[in-house]
């Protein structure tokens, strides 16, 4: 059974590695001003951790065959009991749950520098209502 938390970890790490990505970009678009990069990628990462942790919620009720980790299951791994579908969606919520956790961390660290970059004063806009 640890062959299905393998797949679910590639299959939620690969989504949320694309998500990070569109968060990358998105930070990169503000890279005029470093404190409101950081303070949007903090949202957004926050905004993703919570989409993580609903679908955390909702994986025990889903049902397998529903999801990507089904696709990449072998048939003989594929749950066909009620045991195995409860420990199916067991093993993808306890997934979810752990990349909520970390988005919720570095959504965290990302405030952190970002109201460090306010309270050193370097905002794009206050600089150039100085000049």
């Amino acid at each position: 059974m640890e062959t299905i938390r393998q797949i679910a970890v590639f299959c939620v790490g690969r989504a949320v590695m694309f998500g990070a990505l569109a968060i990358g970009i998105v930070m990169l678009s503000f890279s005029f001003d470093p404190a409101w990069a950081f303070r949007a990628g903090a949202i957004m990462t926050l905004v993703m951790a919570a989409i993580l942790v609903f679908k955390a919620q909702t994986a025990k009720h889903k049902l397998p065959s529903r999801t990507e980790v089904w696709i990449y299951l072998d048939d003989g791994m594929k749950p066909k009991n009620d045991h195995a579908v409860r420990y199916f969606g067991k093993v993808l919520s306890e997934v979810y749950g752990r990349f909520a956790q970390v988005s919720l961390l570095v959504a965290c660290a990302m405030f952190v520098v970002s109201q460090t970059f306010f309270a050193m004063g370097f905002t794009f806009l206050e600089i150039a209502a100085v000049r």
